[in-house]
């Protein structure tokens, strides 16, 4: 397990998050990244959480609509990563998988093109 402090997580994130490529992000509107820790108690353990309306389903969606949030749990992602390049990967991969939830894309078809 490998431990970084909440500003050095945050910074990962932002790095890896503008590295994606923009073919493959595109615009993420009205999304917020967050970083927070999962509760020891809850289950399931998660690296990641996307939480909102899918572009696929968002029908109208405009002025006064809450974010959507893709939330980072930096304890789980932590808890399973030896190395600071593990780390990043596993930011890198949950990030993409995230996002993809944000288009529409199921854990079947993430799984498919290898971002599960």
């Amino acid at each position: 397990m490998i431990e970084i402090s909440d500003e050095e997580f945050e910074k990962m994130v932002v790095e890896e998050y503008d590295a994606i490529p923009d073919d493959m992000v595109g615009e993420l509107e009205n999304v917020a990244i967050l970083v927070a820790n999962q509760p020891i108690e809850q289950r399931p353990r998660l690296f990641g959480l996307y939480t909102g309306h899918p572009l696929t389903s968002r029908g109208l969606y405009g002025y006064g609509e809450l974010p959507d949030r893709i939330t980072l749990f930096k304890n789980n992602m932590q808890e399973h990563s030896d190395t600071l390049e593990q780390l990043r990967e596993r930011v890198r991969i949950t990030l993409v998988h995230e996002i993809g939830h944000y288009y529409g894309l199921n854990d079947a078809k993430l799984r498919e093109l290898g971002w599960a």
